[in-house]
């Protein structure tokens, strides 16, 4: 999985490189004390933990988040850091799975220095571990978790994405306004493809639509063929891809071997580089749905737009802007309520001019993500995502 000028991520070289890096504030994470740490050290550098995927088949999100957060903590770092300290991330790989999330957490909440967290990648990871952070008083930051039930976990939870409800919704209607309501849908067999497809075929019911086909796939499953074909001869107008970036690539192009028609759509999981590159000419003409569209961004981010592609050669997708948005808005909750757990937590609950390149300024609604937020629909055209005009 890589994109040009970068290489597949490897844990123990990603640890290294970050602990050889202490000026732009990335270390290696070190074991924590057992117990809840109330509060950093009123000296030394201020210390967030990131929980994601470093490794393994979701490393390239890892990756992407780590490029924009590293451009976050020199901005802050090179101006007057946070509460008038240094800012340092620790990151501890987790492969996204419940089975490591839980003891990052453990380290994180026992570790007194962390005073807020960020991750995990998948809903399932964050969800596992979101009992431990809840009783260390430490917020758990996850700015991908798209689980309708991630942030009803606690109080220190928060999300800057939208809720599955709300992307499976704003997906539904992309699709049966522009291109019909015959569809078929095809999902990951996960928790987070399950939930999805279940809200999307009845947001698409509502629409006055019909699912002619619903399919699921194994997530190290590489040939999908046979699903591909019952698709096909159910003849629906739309085929939805409830998938990564990885299977929506090879499930685009082994579409184009089954002589399937229909117009693809596709999850947001897909607004990613590496499906375009993974996918090649075959997704071409998938449509998807972002918060955030470099082709587009607001004022507050064309600063972050222009140093991403200065610095690594490529657009940022929403995973890059929501990473990066993530430490910047956890940095402004500790300069304004003090960087201790407890305070950056009520911080978040009562800012109502929240600083993001995402949103612009927001609040948290009452289920601790965003107020009123909104998605857009994008799509594939010559190599690159557009926006979609229906």
């Amino acid at each position: 999985m890589t994109t040009p000028g970068s290489r597949p991520i490897d844990r123990r070289r990603v640890l290294q490189g970050l602990a050889a890096a202490p000026a732009a504030g990335l270390v290696a994470a070190r074991p924590g004390l057992f117990g809840a740490g109330r509060a950093g050290a009123q000296d030394g550098p201020v210390r967030f933990g990131v929980s994601g995927p470093f490794s393994g088949n979701s490393a390239e999100y890892g990756r992407i988040w780590q490029q924009a957060m590293t451009i976050a903590v020199e901005e802050i770092n090179g101006g007057d850091g946070v509460a008038g300290r240094q800012l340092e991330v620790v990151y501890e790989d987790t492969q996204s799975t419940p089975q490591q999330a839980v003891p990052v957490a453990q380290k994180f909440v026992g570790d007194p220095t962390i005073v807020a967290e960020l991750g995990d990648f998948a809903s399932p990871a964050s969800m596992a571990a979101s009992p431990i952070y809840e009783r260390g008083k430490l917020v758990q930051f996850g700015f991908t978790n798209s689980h309708p039930d991630f942030t009803k976990g606690g109080e220190y939870m928060f999300s800057t994405t939208l809720s599955q409800v709300q992307d499976a919704a704003f997906l539904a209607q992309t699709a049966f306004e522009n291109f019909g309501g015959k569809q078929a849908v095809l999902y990951r067999n996960t928790d987070w493809g399950k939930v999805t497809q279940e809200l999307y075929v009845a947001a698409l019911a509502e629409l006055g639509g019909e699912a002619v086909a619903v399919e699921n796939y194994l997530e190290a499953e590489r040939d999908f063929r046979s699903l591909l074909a019952a698709v096909r001869d159910a003849q629906p107008e739309v085929v939805t891809l409830i998938a990564y970036y990885t299977d929506g690539a090879l499930l685009a192009q082994q579409a184009e071997s089954v002589d399937l028609a229909a117009q693809l759509v596709a999850s947001g999981s897909c607004n990613s580089p590496q499906f375009i590159e993974l996918g090649g000419e075959s997704v071409n003409g998938v449509v998807t749905t972002t918060v955030f569209f470099p082709g587009a961004p607001r004022p507050e981010a064309e600063p972050f737009v222009a140093a991403y592609r200065e610095r690594y050669d490529q657009d940022p997708d929403s995973f890059a802007a929501l990473a990066y948005d993530g430490v910047k808005i956890l940095a402004w909750a500790a300069n304004e309520g003090g960087a201790e757990r407890e305070a950056i937590q009520r911080t978040l609950v009562e800012g109502t001019e929240i600083p993001s390149i995402v949103y612009g300024p927001f609040r948290f609604a009452e289920d601790r993500r965003v107020e009123n937020a909104e998605m857009v629909p994008i799509q594939v055209e010559e190599g690159q995502f557009v926006a979609f005009g229906g």
